[in-house]
């Protein structure tokens, strides 16, 4: 589980811990990580904290293979991880851009073939007969925004990737899921001053990061001859 520290990657490792998964708690913040593994353990649960900067090309691969030698094999993979920084082209900070491409693009390419020989093993030879790999992108990846040009670049980015790697991948049993919130609340949008699409819809209104951990385990939690591809989940109250 990437971008397990905060919001929807801390509520959704919580919740396949409490499904009883050993989770892999994977963010570069520690100190969060371990504040997690604690009420999972607490529960009875079971996880690993594994600190890693998925910017970083060589932490991603060895992450992989820290949480195999864990757990003795890999399930699930939910990319999650992600970087988003709002405002017009015309003012826009490279530096920015380069941030999300390295997390919301490259970091899933990188985790997603690094894991794939794992999950094609497990699909073959677990007691699940089948693998999990979910994409964590956004509604920004179906509705490009003004002063989102960027995230929402990245965003449709991991939707095609998502689309054909299912295709490379599903008749060997690893499933590609993606899941594309709208407006939740999580440590990177609560501050909704860039969000046109959060317009006039007060935060109460939002999605909660718990919302979204239902579906990813909705998805994953399929048997094995159902695949979910795709969960698009908006607030009622969002409009686009």
């Amino acid at each position: 589980m990437t971008g397990a520290s905060s919001g929807i990657g801390a509520a959704t490792a919580w919740e396949l811990a409490r499904q009883g998964a050993a989770v892999a708690l994977v963010a570069r913040r520690t100190e969060r990580l371990e504040e997690l593994a604690a009420r999972i353990h607490g529960q009875g649960g079971s996880c690993a904290v594994l600190t890693a900067d998925l910017g970083d090309v060589g932490q991603t691969r060895q992450v992989v293979e820290d949480a195999v030698d864990r757990f003795a094999r890999l399930d699930v993979v939910v990319n999650n991880a992600g970087y988003v920084a709002m405002g017009p082209i015309e003012e826009g900070d490279p530096a920015n851009w380069r941030r999300m491409l390295d997390l919301n693009v490259d970091a899933v390419l990188r985790m997603s073939q690094a894991a794939l020989p794992h999950l094609l093993r497990a699909a073959a030879d677990g007691p699940r007969q089948v693998a999990d790999l979910v994409n964590v992108s956004s509604v920004a990846g179906r509705v490009a925004r003004k002063n989102n040009a960027v995230y929402s670049a990245t965003k449709h980015a991991v939707c095609a990737f998502s689309e054909a790697l299912r295709q490379e991948v599903t008749g060997r049993g690893v499933r590609v899921g993606l899941v594309e919130p709208g407006m939740t609340v999580t440590e990177m949008t609560t501050d909704a001053s860039g969000y046109s699409s959060a317009r006039d819809m007060p935060q109460e209104a939002w999605l909660r990061a718990e919302d979204l951990a239902r579906a990813v385990t909705f998805m994953v939690t399929q048997p094995a001859h159902a695949a979910i591809n795709e969960i698009m989940m908006r607030p009622t109250a969002q409009e686009h």
